[in-house]
């Protein structure tokens, strides 16, 4: 058995566990940090300047490495350009979050805290990834 499953699950526990006690499973909390003109919540500051510091980190590492410890080669995006679909994609991915107070990771891991609230938001983000497939293609 390859020991790549293991790996992604511990991956994805461990980024789940650091979304939950950063509290970015929390709607409100992601709220208050989006409500910049109100009743602003800087936690989330810290989590995303955490997150800052171990790439940081990494990408003075990843340079040195021959391949990643558990794959054959890197995949780094190749392309640089901005169009239309990544601008228009990054506006909804926004909106989505500041309407839902849930990104795509935390809304997973919420699933395990609040599971009735975050199914409708994981479902309805299901949906719109079929509804992306079924209107442009596979790309």
């Amino acid at each position: 058995m390859s020991t790549r499953p293991l790996v992604a699950l511990a991956g994805g526990t461990v980024f789940g566990a650091g979304l939950t006690v950063g509290g970015m499973t929390d709607p409100a909390r992601v709220r208050g940090f989006l409500d910049l003109f109100g009743d602003w919540d800087p936690t989330l500051a810290f989590v995303m300047g955490g997150a800052l510091v171990v790439m940081a980190i990494a990408w003075r590492i990843v340079p040195g490495m021959a391949r990643p410890l558990f794959e054959d080669g890197f995949h780094l995006p190749t392309r640089s350009d901005l169009d239309g679909r990544l601008i228009s994609g990054a506006a909804l991915f926004g909106i989505g979050w500041g309407v839902a107070g849930l990104c795509p990771g935390p809304g997973f891991a919420a699933l395990a805290i609040a599971p009735a609230d975050a199914a409708i938001f994981v479902i309805a983000m299901l949906a719109g990834f079929v509804l992306v497939r079924l209107t442009e293609g596979k790309r």
